[in-house]
């Protein structure tokens, strides 16, 4: 952990003991020297009824107790009795496909914007019972009521953030400003891309001066037609990769989230990071619980939890990702609180854009150019693999035509 997280967790240390010495002014209860939740709510309801929750979020996104950092999520079945089966995604569309597989059944999942809206038309999430999680009122009014769930009735707010672009100052010529420079050619085989669609569309079509949401099939096909001429820069499509890619200077620069350059940048100081200027995606992930949960009451304790501020302010300090709870971001250093990647002023903000929920006909457009786009070889040696397999059948086709023939002829 960099020094400034473990000048922040020290810090907050120091308030929860000051805290724990207050217990009754305070009105709370100490878990641990870490994490002290509200007194005024039933966190052990669910003791002793041998419970677990299955909680599917995002890689490296919570504070899990690796560098020194709060397991929030063992403080949480520390207070409550509760098992929390904890695994993660790397991609929206990955925790899609996974839930409509049917193959798994989850408590709490952490979508972003437009799939919550998705999810939403497709009958896949539970509506809250607010309830139980009167901790949402602790959430800034800026990130309630968005279009893709206008009365939060399906989703809590969990961190917000913007796309940018990381770099290596060593590695580059002179620092980028814009997301052309991800299709520069002298820097071939040192671009990393998105590996998933809807971020790595949103970059090419804000090169190209178009909306991050396309309006019609032939948008698509434009913007994924650039990402195709892009390929013989790119060395590979990564996500959570990037970390020891970049981290460990195997190339140049690479579009990624806001808070996880700043990890980034903290374990390598060669890293810096830019707003392009032609705008980037403004986005906020949520906590959800799909409507095949088992335990919704239990789901909705985890997402209370995860809104109390020891605990808002535990992840948001290790992950680096922005608030949306206004308690939290009090407790914040300076130099996080003020940060321009991590709280980006406005001449960013007016130019970001939010992912909006496609229409099925683009969205499925969209999914299908990707496809065809990532297995797209310029150089035409995947038509020199079909002929050779083709050959090759041919060929044992030809052998045993030979076989039959030789014996055929030998019987006579």
């Amino acid at each position: 952990m960099n020094w400034m997280k473990k000048c922040l967790a020290a810090s907050f240390a120091l308030l929860l003991a000051a805290g724990a010495a207050l217990p009754a002014a305070a009105g709370q209860i100490t878990v641990n020297e870490d994490i002290a939740v509200s007194d005024g709510y039933d966190w052990t309801r669910f003791a002793g009824q041998n419970l677990t929750l299955n909680v599917y979020n995002w890689g490296l996104y919570i504070s899990d107790g690796s560098d020194e950092s709060v397991d929030v999520v063992s403080a949480f079945e520390e207070l409550t009795g509760i098992r929390v089966n904890y695994t993660t995604f790397d991609s929206n569309e990955s925790l899609y496909a996974k839930m409509k597989s049917g193959g798994a059944s989850y408590d709490v999942i952490f979508p972003s914007e437009y799939m919550v809206g998705k999810m939403i038309a497709e009958d896949m999430l539970a509506p809250l019972d607010y309830e139980n999680i009167p901790n949402m009122a602790a959430i800034g009014e800026e990130y309630k009521g968005w279009a893709f769930d206008p009365d939060n009735a399906y989703s809590v707010p969990y961190m917000w953030g913007t796309t940018g672009l990381i770099y290596n100052t060593t590695m580059v010529d002179e620092p980028p400003t814009d997301w052309a420079a991800l299709w520069d050619v002298q820097y071939a085989n040192n671009v990393l891309m998105f590996n998933n669609s809807r971020d790595a569309y949103a970059i090419a079509a804000k090169k190209l001066g178009l909306s991050l949401n396309p309006n019609s099939v032939e948008e698509v096909d434009l913007v994924m037609q650039e990402l195709q001429d892009q390929k013989s820069v790119v060395q590979a499509y990564v996500m959570d990769e990037i970390f020891d890619k970049m981290e460990g200077g195997e190339a140049a620069m690479a579009p990624y989230y806001a808070g996880d350059a700043l990890t980034m940048i903290a374990d390598n100081p060669d890293l810096a990071f830019i707003h392009p200027t032609e705008g980037v995606n403004f986005f906020v992930d949520s906590m959800c619980i799909p409507a095949t949960s088992k335990n919704k009451e239990a789901a909705e304790m985890f997402i209370n939890y995860m809104c109390e501020t020891s605990v808002g302010y535990a992840n948001c300090d290790y992950i680096g990702y922005s608030t949306p709870i206004d308690a939290v971001w009090e407790l914040l250093d300076d130099e996080l609180k003020y940060s321009p990647i991590a709280y980006p002023g406005t001449e960013v903000m007016d130019k970001a854009e939010v992912f909006t929920t496609l229409p099925d006909e683009i969205n499925a457009e969209l999914d299908a150019k990707w496809s065809e786009m990532k297995s797209y070889d310029e150089s035409g040696g995947s038509w020199m693999v079909v002929i050779f397999l083709v050959g090759a059948v041919l060929l044992s086709c030809f052998n045993i035509w030979r076989k039959v023939r030789k014996k055929v002829r030998d019987n006579y």
